[in-house]
């Protein structure tokens, strides 16, 4: 919990900063960089995180990966986490940077799961749905989990509407074992 806060303070010291030199957008795509090329390399994760390894060696390391794609600011940022013992929480301060970026232009990120992946049309018609439930614009991140069976489960914000064939069969599963009456839509 206290790593989140953290990250939280950093994200929008970042965005501040970001926001007075006029470049929100270009940090904001920095953070979705680095965020994605963490996610996908388990070494750069295992060497964010060992603590065996020395400072200088992750800072070089990031330098390489990121020097030249990335912003000042954002450059700044790896410098103060690195300075601060903090350099463990780059990725959720990255996380946390999206969020409030989001909230800071109006926008809120819709997560669909469906069991394949989605059509452009139907992507189109959930992504209608989901702003005029929220009344603000959404960016979608469509994520395929076949164990869902059919049917998609819709996550914005804090609500989530699951439509999915296994969550009837669970919805089933608890009525049964209460003893229960319960209606399927």
């Amino acid at each position: 919990m206290r790593e989140s806060r953290a990250a939280i303070r950093y994200a929008k010291a970042v965005l501040n900063a970001s926001l007075e030199a006029n470049k929100a957008d270009t940090v904001h795509n920095d953070m979705q960089l680095i965020a994605s090329t963490i996610k996908e390399n388990n070494e750069l994760q295992l060497l964010l995180s060992n603590p065996v390894i020395k400072a200088e060696a992750k800072k070089d390391t990031l330098v390489k990966i990121f020097g030249e794609k990335i912003d000042n600011i954002s450059l700044s940022l790896i410098n103060l986490l690195i300075r601060n013992k903090r350099l463990p929480l780059l990725a959720e301060v990255t996380k946390q940077y999206a969020h409030i970026y989001n909230q800071y232009k109006g926008r809120q990120v819709a997560e669909v799961t469906t069991a394949i992946p989605l059509t452009s049309d139907l992507e189109k018609k959930v992504l209608s749905k989901a702003e005029a439930i929220t009344g603000k614009k959404i960016s979608l991140k469509s994520t395929v989990d076949p164990s869902i069976i059919g049917g998609f489960i819709l996550r914005v914000g804090d609500r989530q509407f699951d439509a999915s064939i296994q969550g009837k069969i669970n919805s089933l599963r608890r009525a049964f074992e209460t003893n229960t009456t319960v209606t399927i839509e």
